[in-house]
């Protein structure tokens, strides 16, 4: 029941469901022609073969707009997704695999090809080499890690964010290569 209350506040009244006695009209092309009883902006939508659509009801007299009413919800419809797909963009997943010092190459190739196609679907990568003890004296051995596995994706990704020291962990993040 709260799903249909939200969709009908979105439709807007158009025509003959427009109940006010005086509205302000306006043109199509954005020009304002007045306040004008109902009855005279529904004979001059007609004329002009659009529709007569209430923009806003709580203004006084409520506002309406001569326009292509159809028209009107297609460009919505498509502002709406194409703001989807930006808001997807901005909100792409980021990964993360860790790896230790010590990885033996079939556990770093297995996580290379997992990486590799996360990042053919667009999403950025965070590698993360754990230092475990005495590994703390030898971080040069976890940036090499993390060297060793942006070259293994070269071909697919770039390094956004170099090999970096905070605490235990070392840092890197992998962003995908732009198509163009």
């Amino acid at each position: 029941m709260e799903v249909s209350s939200i969709a009908k506040d979105k439709e807007l009244f158009i025509n003959e469901q427009i109940h006010a006695k005086e509205v302000m009209v306006i043109g199509p092309n954005g020009e304002q022609l007045g306040v004008k009883p109902i009855k005279d902006a529904l004979t001059l939508a007609s004329y002009a073969g659009f529709d007569l659509v209430l923009i806003n009801p709580k203004g006084t007299p409520p506002v309406c707009k001569i326009m292509d009413y159809n028209r009107y919800k297609y460009d919505q419809k498509k502002k709406q997704k194409e703001n989807l797909k930006r808001q997807r963009e901005a909100n792409l997943e980021m990964k993360e695999y860790r790896l230790s010092v010590s990885i033996d190459v079939h556990d770093f190739n297995t996580r290379v090809i997992n990486a590799t196609k996360y990042l053919k679907k667009g999403h950025k990568i965070k590698v993360t080499v754990r230092f475990k003890g005495r590994e703390m004296a030898h971080t040069n051995l976890g940036k090499d890690v993390l060297v060793r596995f942006a070259e293994a994706t070269k071909e697919i990704s770039i390094i956004e964010q170099e090999p970096k020291l905070d605490g235990r962990f070392m840092t890197m993040i992998l962003a995908p290569i732009k198509e163009k």
